[in-house]
């Protein structure tokens, strides 16, 4: 049985992935839902014109990944996509984001991610995907955004270490480095400061970011980045010393 397995998938870009892989992908014979909320994942397995298993787990409790884990081993499914959607951020300065918050984005964005991966990767075949969230503050250090963007640099990093590990296997690890995105991540990432008005206007819609995401996955490329403010702002960031960018857009 070919499936998908897409994490965070009660809001933002995790949903749209499940939404525009069951209308896209007629190969994929089912799609595992998982995330917190799961009366969210029972609605949206009714919208989906595809066969829908949800897993309402906390994907960084050990406890809770191991319900899928299990599934895994009972069903042994053929993995053709993976999508790492589960994350957050929180605005605000180190020491005046709570610890908790400071410590969760960590174990969400970064061992969660990994975790999962390691876990379905065993049931992947050749020519399958992993597409892994991360974002275009990935590209510098992001002074009031520090820990997430920190994160985010992590999966960047890993993605790609990962791809050219799996290259002999024919399985192709793509990182999603879009800007702000309209979903509800603003929702608690402002609950502690405000983000600058020049994201707000290169705020992007989740269905365009992940229509290119899943194309160039399938194009077999590295990073997806949407946008040309964001190409542009990714060249620079590897061009121009990090200090002096960090300087221009205010961050400091």
């Amino acid at each position: 049985m070919k499936i998908a397995v897409v994490t965070g998938a009660s809001s933002g870009m995790g949903r749209e992935a499940a939404v525009q892989i069951a209308d896209r992908f007629a190969g994929i014979e089912e799609i595992w839902l998982i995330a917190r909320r799961g009366e969210r994942l029972e609605e949206l397995k009714g919208r989906l014109p595809a066969r829908v298993r949800c897993f309402a787990a906390d994907v960084t409790k050990k406890e809770e990944r191991a319900v899928l884990e299990e599934a895994l081993k009972q069903e042994k499914p053929d993995v053709k996509i993976l999508v790492n959607s589960a994350g957050f951020g929180k605005i605000g300065r180190v020491g005046e984001v709570d610890e908790h918050t400071e410590c969760a984005m960590v174990r969400l964005n970064c061992e969660a991610l990994c975790a999962v991966t390691h876990m379905v990767l065993p049931f992947m075949s050749r020519n399958s995907r992993i597409v892994q969230f991360a974002s275009a503050a990935a590209f510098l250090p992001q002074p009031g955004f520090a820990i997430y963007a920190a994160t985010k640099s992590f999966v960047l990093s890993y993605s790609r270490a990962l791809g050219a590990e799996l290259k002999g296997r024919e399985i192709y690890v793509t990182a999603v480095c879009p800007g702000p995105v309209d979903t509800e991540f603003f929702d608690i990432a402002e609950t502690g400061a405000q983000i600058p008005l020049y994201k707000r206007l290169v705020m992007a819609t989740p269905g365009s970011v992940v229509k290119k995401a899943l194309r160039d996955s399938y194009m077999g490329k590295s990073v997806s980045v949407y946008g040309l403010t964001m190409n542009l702002f990714w060249v620079l960031s590897k061009w121009i010393p990090h200090e002096i960018l960090i300087r221009m857009l205010g961050t400091e």
